[in-house]
């Protein structure tokens, strides 16, 4: 097996859930149950699966019942960020975390399902990352393969694996799973307070620094109550 970039990932959980409604009226949405277990240890169990040791965890909305559901697990390792006194987004809630992350460091919802390919998301990144030209490296799925997907898509990716936005009026061919490998790098500079990795994600289109790696397995869009089901029966067939 390949090594990994990184023996560390951040897992975005800090957010409101409001689609999830009325799901997340009492509960966080990375506690919504989906196969028998919460979003979130999908997420945990796959990084565990692939060897991540740590997971950096943001925590905002009901954040003492996530916190208290994630202080009993031993594998990944849970650290704890913070973001009770303010929502920060994906971009600023990296930049507050910072400071537990290693250069580079995956990041990731904690929201995704996934069945995997011939090998794990996180080896896959692993394996088409070069901080000599990237600044981030995202893990992007075609549509054939996004499941309870309903948009247009989000990126267009060349040859060489550099992306671009989907254009006005297009179809993209990509849908961003949700899962990154990031370099510091893409973070310097940064605004104060909250913001979109967006931004970021901007920058590094311009300069040429933003870079995908197509998903060999099949993903599961799970922002609704409506999605669940579907998952779920897919999920029992394997």
């Amino acid at each position: 097996m390949s090594t990994l970039a990184s023996d560390t990932a951040m897992v975005m959980a800090a957010g409101m859930g409001k689609r999830m409604r009325p799901l997340t009226a009492s509960q966080p949405k990375p506690l919504v149950r989906v196969a028998g277990k919460p979003l979130i240890d999908h997420t945990l169990d796959r990084l565990k699966d692939a060897g991540v040791a740590k997971a950096v965890v943001n925590v905002h909305y009901l954040a003492d019942a996530l916190e208290a559901h994630l202080s009993e697990r031993r594998s990944p390792e849970v650290i704890i960020s913070d973001e009770r006194e303010a929502l920060l987004e994906t971009g600023g809630g990296m930049v507050k975390a910072q400071e537990h992350l290693p250069d580079p460091f995956f990041c990731l919802n904690s929201d995704n399902i996934w069945l995997e390919g011939p090998r794990s998301a996180f080896h896959d990144l692993s394996a088409r990352w070069n901080p000599e030209v990237m600044d981030a490296l995202l893990l992007l799925v075609p549509h054939g393969s996004a499941r309870n997907f309903q948009g247009k898509g989000d990126f267009h990716m060349d040859a060489m694996g550099k992306v671009t936005r989907r254009r006005s009026g297009r179809i993209a061919p990509f849908i961003y799973t949700g899962i990154q490998l990031v370099s510091h790098r893409l973070l310097r500079d940064a605004p104060e307070g909250k913001f979109s990795t967006n931004i970021f994600w901007s920058r590094a289109i311009e300069e040429g620094r933003l870079y995908g790696s197509a998903f060999t397995g099949q993903w599961f869009e799970v922002g609704t109550p409506q999605a669940i089901g579907p998952t779920e029966e897919a999920l029992k067939r394997g």
